[in-house]
């Protein structure tokens, strides 16, 4: 499978996941999670929708280098999934992951500062 068609599919799969965790949090989780819980998963959800938004953006752009995408992808899956697994199961080891999601999503926004400058 191509890269593009890859993070086409992903694209799609972690809009629809933002969406739906989303609702999933506001409607079936208020009453479950802690308010700190439940404010790791807002987070979790606002973060995985800015980057998918992102990726968007890299996807249309064509020129944008892969390793861009590759670290939104990896910061989306590191960081909202650690902080989405977190919030339902309570295990503080997964946190560890929230920060190098971060820096996955650092090194993303900093590859396309990168890119911008040397545009012609």
């Amino acid at each position: 499978m191509k890269f593009s068609k890859f993070l086409l599919i992903f694209i799609f799969i972690s809009g629809f996941l933002a969406v739906a965790l989303g609702a999933f949090g506001a409607h079936s989780l208020k009453d479950v999670l802690t308010a700190k819980g439940l404010e790791n998963w807002k987070t979790a959800v606002l973060y995985q929708m800015f980057h998918t938004a992102a990726l968007i953006g890299i996807f249309s752009l064509k020129s944008v280098p892969k390793y861009t995408a590759w670290f939104f992808m990896i910061g989306i899956v590191l960081f909202s999934g650690s902080l989405f697994a977190y919030s339902l199961t309570g295990i503080s080891f997964l946190v560890i992951l929230t920060p190098l999601g971060g820096v996955s999503f650092l090194a993303g926004w900093l590859g396309l500062i990168i890119y911008a400058v040397r545009l012609k």
